[in-house]
């Protein structure tokens, strides 16, 4: 299984990872961490060196109760650390956390290389012509409602059946625009509770049937430090357990603020099958 970022074919049947960069000053683990252009170089270098193959880039936090971003002012903060860090790192491979078809348009003319749709394509009707004219591969979430208004909507009479219709039709949808690379993205935490969540983690098996890579993003969560009591800075144990129960059950990104920690999972779990 590949994918085509920039004419680089990155091949999935071993797992990757891809390193979180906020630089939303209200993420809820590091934001407002990378103030300055040294602070985000430091950053991103660490996360290449200890193994990640992508950097993912948000200017919009997602989690519930955010504050709105206009296009004009994501763009903003985007475009400067785009071009900050492909300048330093030209062969670097950027993922644009983004639901907005002018945001992710400005990202890849200046040199990202995946789109990071939490909302597949239903919060902006244009996103899917863009993602098919841009010819960049497109993670797509699933979620139900917006950012503000989806821990409303965690209700599902039988979600693996929802969800799998959700994902069917996404797909055909995407396909119909001509797009290429798919990438599937639960979306543990959107729209789910708790219960939901885990189920998931359970089941994740469950959408290989779809026969596209799986994007897990667990890092750090609440479905993790509400559960053992804690805080953000202290679920890197139970991020780690979930991502290796994750890659068992046939994830092929991490999605992480801990790179070191998700490529050592891969790379034991990888001499495993050996």
């Amino acid at each position: 299984m590949t994918i085509n970022c920039r004419g680089k074919l990155i091949d999935l049947s071993r797992p990757k990872v891809m390193g979180i960069l906020n630089t939303t000053p209200d993420s809820f683990y590091d934001g407002g961490k990378y103030k300055n252009d040294q602070a985000i170089l430091q950053q991103v270098e660490k996360m290449l060196k200890e193994g990640a193959t992508f950097i993912d880039i948000g200017a919009y936090s997602s989690k519930p109760g955010a504050a709105f971003v206009s296009e004009e002012e994501e763009i903003n903060r985007l475009l400067p650390i785009i071009d900050l860090i492909v300048n330093r790192f030209p062969e670097i491979l950027v993922s644009v956390d983004t639901f907005r078809s002018s945001v992710a348009e400005a990202a890849v003319l200046h040199g990202a290389s995946i789109i990071n749709d939490i909302a597949a394509g239903f919060l902006d009707e244009k996103m899917l012509s863009m993602v098919a004219k841009l010819q960049v591969p497109y993670i797509m979430m699933h979620m139900k409602g917006t950012p503000e208004t989806m821990q409303s909507l965690a209700f599902y009479e039988d979600i693996f059946k929802e969800m799998m219709y959700y994902f069917s039709e996404r797909i055909a949808v995407a396909r119909s625009y001509g797009i290429n690379d798919l990438i599937l993205d639960p979306g543990f935490g959107f729209a789910k509770t708790l219960e939901h969540n885990y189920q998931l983690m359970q089941h994740l098996n469950y959408f290989q049937h779809l026969d596209l890579p799986i994007l897990i993003g667990v890092s750090r969560k609440s479905m993790l430090y509400k559960l053992l009591e804690t805080t953000p800075e202290h679920a890197l144990n139970g991020t780690t357990i979930l991502n290796t129960i994750a890659l068992q059950k046939g994830a092929s990104i991490l999605r992480v603020h801990d790179v070191k920690e998700a490529v050592e999972c891969i790379t034991i779990l990888e001499e495993l099958k050996k």
